[in-house]
């Protein structure tokens, strides 16, 4: 275990961004448990204010990133000073990507349906930071035996091959699984063959003196969405909190 420590983190110099990455989702997690446990009303918890007004945690987020990002620009990546940049990077990074939505609407969306794409971005990101992770200087960098060559060049080639892949189904609109994709093989493929999404790019570049395809898509489309929209539905509540119900709104009889 530690020769392939030292071999496949220490070495190529990835414990800063396995720091960061670690940093960031144990963040947005203990950071969502605090937040359902004050919206419940449990716990020793509550929402920080000052002079009246409610400091989102996204504020201290940014403080942290940018306390975190110059550290790391400053230091080495092998030295502490690095490992301790990237930790503290990546807790701000957490909480700024959980307030994601309020900085989209600039609004707080955080416990309505709007807020749900805070979950998305975080979900996507560390999907992408795994991606970066596996796939920079994979098997250590010096003194190579000729399997972990032969094991280098596999794991590149897949790799490269599944972000082609991955790169078709983001040209059809299939977002979740282009990424998703990049990092498990043959997920991509799916997305890659499979109808475009109407209105992504590929569709208005190829469909569009296809009136048939067009509607082919359309209506997958349609079935997809009705059938995976209420389990997305419920993993997103599970892990960032299910959003308060919209107000009803009377029509305007005047």
């Amino acid at each position: 275990m530690g020769h392939w420590w030292e071999r496949n983190i220490l070495e190529p110099g990835k414990l800063p961004l396995l720091l960061a990455l670690t940093a960031f989702v144990v963040t947005f997690l203990v950071t969502r448990v605090i937040t359902r446990m004050i919206r419940a009303g449990r716990g020793p918890f509550g929402n920080v204010k000052a002079g009246g007004l409610h400091i989102h945690h996204v504020v201290p987020g940014v403080l942290l990133t940018v306390v975190g990002g110059f550290g790391a620009v400053a230091s080495d990546r092998h030295g502490a000073g690095g490992a301790v940049a990237a930790v503290v990077f990546g807790m701000g990074a957490g909480l700024v990507l959980d307030e994601f939505a309020l900085i989209l609407h600039l609004d707080d969306v955080y416990w309505s349906t709007e807020g749900r794409k805070s979950v998305e971005v975080v979900v996507l990101t560390a999907a992408l930071v795994l991606l970066l992770l596996a796939g920079f200087s994979p098997f250590g960098v010096n003194d190579l035996t000729q399997d972990e060559l032969q094991d280098r060049g596999s794991v590149i080639a897949t790799i490269a091959g599944n972000f082609v892949f991955a790169l078709i189904a983001l040209g059809k609109g299939k977002t979740r699984i282009a990424v998703f994709g990049a990092i498990v093989p043959l997920v991509a493929i799916v997305g890659a063959v499979r109808l475009a999404r109407p209105g992504s790019p590929w569709a208005r570049r190829f469909y569009g003196r296809r009136p048939r395809a067009r509607a082919k898509a359309a209506l997958r489309a349609y079935r997809h969405d009705r059938r995976w929209a209420r389990p997305r539905r419920a993993l997103q509540d599970w892990i960032g909190g299910k959003p308060d119900p919209r107000p009803l709104r009377l029509p305007d009889r005047r």
